[in-house]
């Protein structure tokens, strides 16, 4: 369908891509794997045709349509949610005022045997098909189904885009690109700005998709469960296996020891055939022989060994200077957008070098809380930084909010202070920032290398709390484990946001579960709280229906209290109706009896002659009536 050819492309006086060639098939669903710099979003953008190779081509069928989701998008102001999405639909909008041009031409015109009638009639049918084959009948359902898969309610359609952050404008950016339903979708880390249930419909969507899917992502979980095709860039080249991600890793460490193994083998080969022809060159009998060896060294194909990308991180965080012992309290503090209530009744204390988890949901505020301690928002309660508490803060859209117009050093040499200042250029190379890499503008980085940077501007000042809103969006694999490495080592006092189980693992002692509106302690590190929950990952946590709500009320004790009464007062209930049930059987018996009596000529005369019949028939009669009006009375109580 589409196919990559002999692509290369140099920058910087360093080989990005040297004469790589692919295809692209009919419904294939390939990952691109390799460390943040390989070039795998300069593939994407190759592809799309928004950047040009030095040389090599792309080529693709003409009715072959291409939709690119990048990394850094703009956002067009002025517009409600629903009708951006909308706009997607360029072509069936237009192809809705063509159709309707047409049959208001059609509904006045009475020469129905004219050329021109009929051309109408044609164009109609031309019209209607292509609608029919975009889904422009279905539009709206379309959108709507889309939005909800994606996380938004039906109240946000309304609102205006600028009311949302960056990561939920890329969503309907997102949701505009699936829309189109082009033949080929170019993904570049779709799940960044993602919670796990918008993962989940994504993942469901790209499965069943129609068309082919060449993605970009670090989320592990998410490539296994797509991708059947993996293409690792590395070194210039690439490597094309049949499988997805956690297959491809074994299969490539397969690959490298058959080629270590085949290049001993053929060393020893060359090294044996080396001595004979030493042997033997110098005898004339032997000669001709040692000539014919010689001959098959020059002809034999050296087996060569993939050189291997061993560039990583190398940092550590500063020691954290001393702060006090109380870092942050919260005590009643209530966050609330208008009529939406984040959270409210948070009570906590973190103390100093204690290392807490914020964790759940998107949209349960995590990030609002992190934004309040850091001092860019303000709550109603009270929350307080202890004394001499020095913040160093990561956004979750941290490297989204850098000046992409300076390059890497000004970037880092704006904000470097003192003898940092002589250990930049070493900063910034320990971030895989070298050479010509420095002078690069931030706005032509990737996210990954913008991720980086960012993160390198928190080590140029120590800092006793570190607040890290998902630092590992756009981080490769072997970023994760160094950043990793170097908050193990920390000293400070850390709050970590994530959804990343693996990341979090061993990096902290207390979890904090963002809820419902609650905030709820756990003691022990992530696989502690999952054990507490009765759960085995994040996924079954963040994909708990809102309707759980109803369910939460009952795990607090004041609402087992409650519903023990409840069930306590049902039993009463029920038991008080079957007595009233009974007694109503027998008084309408016993009335039964004094009816028949009354019925029969022969026991009246008896019955009217004795004075306390009729009292005692009367006081029957009103003991049914007061009965059965406390059986309904009962039985509404029950309901």
């Amino acid at each position: 369908m589409v196919s990559v050819n002999e692509i290369s492309v140099h920058f910087g006086g360093r080989t990005l891509f040297e004469e790589i060639s692919f295809l692209i098939n009919k419904q294939d669903r390939i990952g691109l794997a390799g460390r943040n710099g390989a070039g795998k979003s300069t593939l994407l953008k190759i592809i799309a045709g928004e950047q040009t190779a030095d040389s090599g081509e792309v080529t693709k069928p003409n009715n072959c349509t291409i939709g690119y989701l990048p990394q850094d998008m703009t956002h067009q102001p002025g517009k409600t949610v629903f009708d951006e999405t909308a706009s997607a639909f360029t072509e069936v909008q237009a192809l809705e005022k063509k159709i309707a041009h047409v049959n208001e031409q059609i509904a006045t015109r009475t020469d129905y045997e004219s050329d021109e009638y009929m051309q109408l009639i044609h164009d109609l049918h031309d019209y209607s098909e292509r609608m029919n084959h975009l889904g422009g009948y279905s539009l709206h359902a379309d959108i709507e189904s889309t939005l909800l898969g994606l996380g938004f309610e039906r109240t946000d359609f309304n609102r205006n885009t600028e009311d949302f952050s960056g990561g939920w404008r890329m969503r309907i950016e997102l949701a505009k690109l699936l829309l189109r339903k082009p033949d080929l979708l170019l993904l570049d880390e779709p799940t960044n700005h993602l919670d796990i249930e918008s993962i989940q419909w994504l993942e469901d969507f790209l499965k069943n998709y129609f068309g082919a899917v060449l993605m970009v992502s670090h989320d592990k979980a998410f490539l296994d469960n797509i991708t059947t095709r993996t293409i690792e860039i590395t070194m210039g080249r690439i490597y094309d296996y049949k499988s997805n991600y956690s297959k491809y890793l074994l299969l490539r460490k397969e690959r490298k020891e058959s080629q270590i193994a085949a290049a001993k083998n053929q060393q020893k080969y060359i090294d044996k055939t080396k001595v004979l022809i030493n042997k033997f060159r110098a005898k004339k009998d032997k000669a001709a022989f040692a000539q014919s060896l010689i001959k098959k060294l020059d002809k034999l194909e050296v087996v060569e060994v993939d050189e291997e990308d061993t560039s990583s991180l190398k940092f550590k965080f500063p020691p954290a200077p001393r702060s006090g012992r109380l870092v942050v309290m919260a005590e009643d503090a209530k966050k609330q957008y208008g009529d939406h209530l984040i959270f409210s009744h948070v009570n906590f204390r973190i103390d100093r070098g204690d290392r807490v988890a914020f964790v759940g949901r998107n949209g349960e505020g995590k990030s609002t809380m992190s934004r309040i301690i850091v001092g860019e928002e303000k709550c109603d309660g009270e929350l307080k930084v202890g004394e001499s508490v020095d913040i160093g803060y990561y956004a979750q859209n941290q490297a989204e909010i850098l000046n992409g117009k300076l390059t890497v050093l000004e970037t880092i040499d704006e904000v470097a202070k003192g003898d940092s200042r002589k250990n930049v250029r070493a900063i910034l190379g320990s971030f895989l920032f070298s050479g010509d890499d420095v002078f690069k503008q931030v706005q032509v980085l990737s996210g990954g290398e913008k991720g980086r940077l960012a993160m390198c501007k928190l080590l140029l000042q120590p800092h006793s709390l570190l607040v890290l809103d998902e630092p590992t969006n756009h981080l490769d694999m072997r970023s994760k484990d160094v950043l990793k490495t170097a908050l193990s080592q920390y000293d400070g006092t850390l709050i970590l946001v994530s959804h990343d189980r693996d990341f979090l693992q061993g990096l902290t002692n207390r979890v904090f579960e963002f809820r419902h509106g609650n905030v709820k302690q756990h003691m022990g590190d992530i696989n502690e709280y999952l054990r507490d929950r009765k759960v085995g990952s994040f996924r079954q946590i963040e994909t708990e229906v809102r309707t759980e709500k109803i369910e939460v009320k009952s795990e607090q004790p004041e609402a087992k209290e409650e519903n023990k009464q409840k069930e306590k007062d049902l039993k009463q209930f029920q038991h008080q109706i079957a007595r009233t049930e009974k007694q109503i059987e027998k008084l309408e018996a016993e009335i039964k009896v004094i009816d028949e009596k009354l019925s029969n000529p022969e026991h009246y005369q008896q019955t009217v002659s004795d004075k306390d019949f009729f009292a005692n028939y009367e006081n029957l009669k009103k003991q049914l009536e007061e009965e059965m009006k406390k059986w309904e009375e009962l039985q509404g109580k029950l309901v």
